[in-house]
């Protein structure tokens, strides 16, 4: 289920040719070189501006709700909380400001100020407002009154299912957990939507009413068989009759925590990535050792392209934690993305031989040396994720997939063709697949019945793919189709207007039937999107002196001699 909350307002675009001559000049300077940095996402830059900015006018709110904010990103809530008590103090309504300030009095486990500041009108919203309240309450051992909160909630609409995962969750806590079966199973309420929190949290409670069978019955339905590092372990344990510790939520500060991580997980996609992340950020504040907190805090940075601050989020996860892995692999893609291609390398290396049984870790080495063109390295990273797999599924059609094209690119063609084979055994009519080796086949000219049978089986499981509808062109004009071929080039260039190679292909078909001004105008349309050299000279070459002396000149057959043959 997802809850839309409204986001905030976005900021006003400053340019940064403006702002930072002005940083000399006092409190617009610092003000403007912040509100860019905000734009960027780059919560430390902004948190220093802001800050200098508030030396020079300390009792402005808008700056200081713009750096409750941006040290909130940055993940230093202390410091944050402190600007926002200042924002508080002169009036100001903030809701950014009063969920950093119920986060903090929580964190201090001063639960009956939390509770004052909601009765005072110190709001967040009405779902975080009433579950912050019940968990406050149980904080102070008041359970009655918290699950009437929590029942309170669950009547509002749209959000009940809140409001009985919370319900229940504080039940286990307290360690009635027959009663958090009956909300979670559905039994009581209606049936409930987990996610794999929710899931995590409903095994360890099925686990401590020793009913590990049901419990391992939940996560098969859930996940399937394919798990990953942490569930597996759970599922190790289950199967080993471990009766599981109830660890979802230990005490009121977790409830809390978990609060904001729901909210944030429902935020997540819907809402704008530098809100979403104020969330997650305040859950890992309550409860630093929530790695699903961390975790989703490093996905929304990256996504920011906050790689440096990413990367220190991953950092956090200790050796010893089942998302380690997962963990490694975010920062190896947060150090790619960020330019540091080698140390994202050494990181998977590094992965690689310490979790040498992790298929994952061996393909994201493999797809990170072949983006760097790096291929006899990514087949062997990728031979050794296949050696892992005792009988390949259907989900593994992409690794052979991956390793055909580096076996391609080393010039391997057996190799590459009983890949592409072997993932087309794994998922029958893959368009991808089924283009790459027919339009394989038409570059060396071989097999082009099977490739034309294997491109129009491509075009019709992706009918708007202008790079498969360009192949089917391309092979009905190497096969002699000239006339047909002009319909489906046409098509691809309406697909993929700016491309250079399918704008080439188009001149050429124009040639073969005759329209030659427009077979050059596309040829001149080829030059204009920066081919590759090679491809380049090719096209002046066309344009110099025409395709049919080119042809000659590269000592293939001219074009009435293919289309007789064909």
């Amino acid at each position: 289920m997802h809850l839309r909350i409204p986001t905030l307002v976005a900021a006003a675009v400053f340019s940064l040719a403006t702002a930072v001559p002005a940083l000399a000049q006092g409190v617009s300077g610092a003000y403007l070189a912040a509100r860019h940095a905000s734009l960027f996402s780059d919560f430390r830059a902004a948190a220093d501006y802001y800050a200098r900015a508030l030396v020079q006018d300390p009792g402005n709110p808008q700056l200081m709700e713009n750096a409750v904010m941006a040290y909130t990103g940055l993940g230093q809530v202390d410091r944050a909380a402190a600007v926002a008590r200042r924002l508080i103090s002169t009036g100001a309504t903030s809701q950014t400001a009063n969920m950093v300030l119920l986060s903090d009095q929580i964190k201090r486990e001063n639960f009956g100020q939390a509770l004052d500041d909601l009765a005072a009108g110190q709001t967040v919203g009405p779902l975080v407002d009433g579950l912050l309240k019940a968990w406050a309450q149980l904080g102070m051992g008041r359970m009655s009154e918290a699950l009437e909160t929590f029942d309170e909630v669950a009547t509002t609409g749209g959000v009940e299912v809140f409001g009985l995962y919370h319900k229940a969750l504080a039940l286990a806590m307290v360690g009635d957990f027959e009663s958090a079966d009956e909300i979670l199973s559905g039994r009581s309420e209606g049936a409930l939507q987990l996610t794999r929190r929710g899931v995590v949290a409903f095994a360890e409670v099925l686990s401590q009413l020793e009913r590990n069978d049901d419990a391992l019955d939940l996560i098969a339905q859930s996940f399937g068989a394919d798990l990953d590092p942490a569930l597996e372990r759970m599922r190790s344990d289950l199967a080993a009759g471990k009766v599981l510790p109830y660890t979802a939520v230990r005490n009121a500060k977790d409830g809390a925590a978990e609060v904001f991580l729901v909210v944030a997980g429902a935020l997540n996609g819907e809402a704008a990535d530098s809100y979403t992340l104020l969330y997650s950020r305040l859950a890992e504040y309550l409860r630093p050792d929530n790695v699903d907190a961390v975790l989703l805090s490093a996905a929304l940075l990256e996504k920011l392209e906050r790689y440096g601050l990413a990367t220190e989020a991953y950092n956090r996860i200790p050796r010893d934690h089942p998302a380690f892995d997962a963990a490694e692999l975010g920062r190896a893609e947060a150090l790619r993305k960020s330019g540091k291609t080698e140390a994202a390398i050494e990181v998977l290396e590094q992965l690689a031989r310490a979790r040498p049984d992790n298929p994952a870790v061996h393909i994201t080495l493999g797809d990170t040396l072949r983006g760097l063109e790096r291929y006899d390295e990514a087949s062997k990273a990728y031979d050794a994720a296949i050696a892992l797999y005792d009988d390949p599924q259907r989900p593994q059609w992409l690794v052979f997939f991956a390793r055909g094209i580096t076996h391609e690119r080393e010039d391997r063609w057996d190799l590459a063709e009983a890949d592409f084979r072997k993932s087309l055994e794994l998922n029958p009519g893959q368009p991808q697949v089924l283009n790459y080796l027919g339009y394989s086949f038409v570059e060396m000219q071989i097999n082009m019945e099977e490739a034309l049978a294997l491109i129009e089986e491509a075009v019709a499981g992706q009918p708007n793919s202008g790079y498969i509808v360009d192949s089917l062109g391309w092979v009905q004009f190497r096969m002699g189709d000239y006339a047909d071929a002009v319909v489906n080039l046409e098509r691809a260039t309406e697909l993929m207007p700016v491309d250079p190679i399918v704008n080439d292909h188009l001149g050429d078909a124009y040639w073969a039937v005759g329209r030659k001004i427009e077979a050059e105008f596309q040829w001149r349309r080829a030059l204009s999107f920066d081919p590759e050299e090679d491809e380049a000279e090719r096209i002046r070459r066309k344009l110099e002196v025409g395709l049919d002396v080119v042809l000659e000149e590269e000592g293939a057959p001219p074009l009435q001699v293919t289309a007789q043959d064909g």
